[in-house]
């Protein structure tokens, strides 16, 4: 018998999505056609000596490095694109060819992106198969489908986290996660946030914040919005006892211009977290109570 697909046994367990974007502020995504090697940054096209100093500048600036394509393209005799994308909305786009060029990605990456005009949003899909089945099985369905809708801003890209939720969509300078995505479902919840309400039954969390303001900003939502994804901001968390923090928000437009949370950390019961998992590991669950709302934004 094969094994069951970890995203269908996370559905078939209710995994909770809440808290669960992995952080990051500044993005640096890379054109990269061809098949993308496990650990994206060792796929044969970029030198060791530049991926070695990518993966070092991402676990350093808390940023995040991803190889991108355009869904269903593979052609390599065109010019591949890279892009600094910043939490404020900036971007800086280049091209490279060899080493050289991915140095000079890098060091925009390392100093951020020059000033920019106004951007359009950026639509990643994960859709990397040698990392995890159900990323190729469940994410490209959903590429497709958003790339039928926003055919220039759409990308399939490599790993993002949280292998059990796809198919999973990062929304870029937003860094909204979106998971347990279908190619029927992914469409209007794009296109509700594009127009500033966030879908709560799909959120995993914004990646500018900790996991247990994650788990605050998707409750208040539920409870007060929905509102566009930088209506609601985290203030403060404070913790206020084992495994449970005090999160105040602050919040804007049609949404309280205070929300205070409580937040519990829970251990789940060990399960098989990915479909490479050579075995059972705890996850975390973060579960929100007493939700109050003071004054309007």
């Amino acid at each position: 018998m094969n094994p069951e697909h970890c995203a269908t046994a996370a559905r078939r367990r209710d995994d909770p999505l809440v808290g669960t974007a992995a952080p990051a502020r500044r993005w640096l995504l890379i054109e990269y056609p061809a098949g993308w090697a496990t650990h994206a940054l060792q796929s044969p096209l970029i030198p060791p000596r530049v991926g070695g100093r990518l993966e070092a500048l991402a676990r350093s600036s808390g940023g995040r490095v991803l190889l991108v394509r355009r869904h269903g393209r593979r052609r390599l005799d065109v010019p591949r694109a890279w892009v600094v994308v910043d939490h404020d909305g900036r971007q800086q786009w280049g091209t490279w060819d060899g080493g050289d060029d991915l140095e000079r990605a890098a060091d925009a990456f390392a100093g951020g992106p020059v000033p920019s005009g106004p951007q359009e949003p950026l639509l990643l899909v994960c859709a990397h198969g040698r990392h995890d089945t159900c990323c190729a099985l469940r994410g490209r369905p959903v590429a497709e489908a958003l790339t039928d809708r926003w055919p220039e801003t759409t990308w399939e890209c490599s790993h993002v986290g949280g292998d059990r939720f796809a198919a999973n969509v990062v929304l870029l300078p937003d860094g909204a996660y979106y998971g347990n995505l279908s190619a029927s479902s992914a469409v209007p919840v794009v296109e509700a946030h594009l127009a500033g309400r966030v879908t709560p039954a799909h959120l995993r969390g914004l990646s500018t914040e900790q996991p247990v303001v994650q788990a605050a900003l998707v409750a208040a939502h539920e409870r007060f919005g929905p509102g566009g994804a930088r209506d609601l901001v985290g203030e403060t968390a404070h913790a206020v006892g084992p495994d449970t923090w005090r999160v105040r928000l602050t919040g804007r437009g049609t949404l309280p211009a205070v929300v205070e949370a409580t937040v519990t950390r829970e251990r789940r019961p060990p399960a098989k977290l990915t479909c490479r998992a050579a075995g059972e590991a705890a996850a975390y669950a973060f579960v929100v109570t007493d939700v109050r709302a003071f004054g309007t934004g």
